[in-house]
């Protein structure tokens, strides 16, 4: 099976993951491309490929002969798509774009004014929607390219390698992929997770994270008779959103400029509850974001009386740096695994998170690859074919015994 047969195998299953769940997987759908999977690792020669019952899945290519004393190496992807757009009935379909908008529907336009980077695209194959749904290729196409680099390595046993893990997370997207994953039994001494975007990214620096739930609680009375008694919750709730600084919002930042983003806001009179999440790399700086977030809900509070408002935080996880930079070997192994192929490495913090992150925090050590990807969560994603193709080869060199 080539890389795009694969891919567009994996992106006809809908994997959309569901925060408002208590289970693991979130969503039962996650674990029939679990299944799927375990049964295509067995297929292609993975030894121990199995699936376990919160819907990771797991094997491992053993070493080479006189390769057993290598470290192991990690290679992991998530199974699971963002809810930002819908996830079920995807219909890609495959373009050789020479520039221009790209018309994904007639009323949906990937235009190379907005998205400056698809001149960077000229004379690739690219895998697109039809406008209505996400395309999954965050991060279907990292599973394409690790099972595909998998396939490769044991069509050819010359090429020399350690021994090397393969896992497959459910609900990256909801921040919970790494919570049940088995460090110990994965057995890698290092790992690499396949979920970046533009080909070429090497990222060990992301934010860290935490989401916060505001509710507001309001007084509702007939309007015909509300003068001096009407409390409505969802006035108050904006007048919350007003004291956060606007210039702290994700459409104001880049690079390392953190954010509070107001995701989801519903309510009546009587009740608001608005979803936040808060980002930065710095941690003084996330830190103070949260105490801003609780001292607006204090002055709401003390405004319109004591219980208008309830704050809820809950950190998510935490910038890998610090866990990283004592392994630097790590991202030195996968510059030249870059160079090797041909790209030349662009390492940045990543505005965002993976399962790397908590991976990384609970000892091991796990850094994030490209995909080729572009436009992740929403109808107009795409992916290269010639980046997914390109990103085999990246994995395939990190593989190769030093």
């Amino acid at each position: 099976m080539d890389i795009v047969e694969r891919f567009l195998k994996y992106v006809s299953f809908e994997t959309t993951s569901d925060a408002e769940s208590e289970t693991c997987p979130s969503s039962p759908k996650e674990l029939e491309l679990g299944r799927f999977l375990a049964e295509e690792m067995k297929a292609i020669g993975l030894e121990n490929a199995r699936i376990d019952g919160d819907g990771y899945v797991y094997g491992e290519l053993p070493a080479s002969p006189g390769c057993e004393a290598l470290p192991s190496i990690g290679f992991i992807a998530h199974m699971d798509t963002s809810d930002g757009a819908s996830g079920a009935n995807i219909k890609p379909r495959t373009i050789h774009y020479e520039g221009g908008d790209i018309a994904l529907s007639d009323t949906v336009t990937i235009d190379e004014k907005t998205f400056d980077f698809l001149k960077n695209y000229v004379g690739q194959d690219l895998i697109v929607t039809d406008g209505t749904t996400l395309l999954g290729a965050d991060d279907k196409a990292g599973i394409a390219e690790i099972l595909t680099a998998m396939e490769y390595l044991i069509a050819h046993p010359e090429i020399k390698h350690g021994r090397i893990c393969v896992g497959f997370t459910p609900d990256e997207e909801i921040g919970r992929g790494a919570d049940r994953f088995d460090i110990k039994g994965f057995g890698a001494s290092f790992a690499y997770t396949v979920d970046g975007g533009t080909l070429g990214e090497l990222e060990y620096e992301n934010f860290n994270a935490a989401t916060a739930i505001v509710t507001v609680h309001g007084v509702n009375v007939h309007p015909g008779s509300a003068k001096n008694k009407m409390k409505n919750s969802m006035h108050i709730a904006m007048e919350y959103v007003s004291l956060l600084p606007a210039d702290q919002r994700p459409e104001h930042t880049e690079g390392y400029e953190g954010f509070i983003h107001l995701m989801h806001i519903e309510g009546s009179e009587t009740e608001t509850r608005m979803v936040f999440i808060v980002r930065d790399h710095d941690m003084e700086k996330f830190t103070a974001k949260k105490i801003l977030m609780r001292a607006a809900a204090d002055y709401i509070d003390a405004k319109h009386g004591v219980g208008t408002v309830y704050i809820e935080i809950k950190d998510s996880y935490f910038n890998m740096k610090k866990y990283i930079e004592p392994v630097m070997y790590v991202i030195d192994r996968a510059k030249k695994a870059f160079r090797d192929a041909g790209v030349e490495p662009i390492v940045k913090p990543i505005r965002g998170g993976t399962d790397g992150s908590h991976l990384s925090e609970n000892g091991l050590p796990c850094p994030n690859l490209s995909t080729g990807g572009e436009n992740f969560h929403g109808e107009r994603e795409f992916v290269s074919i010639q980046a997914m193709k390109k990103m085999v080869e990246v994995i395939v060199n990190i593989a190769k015994a030093e």
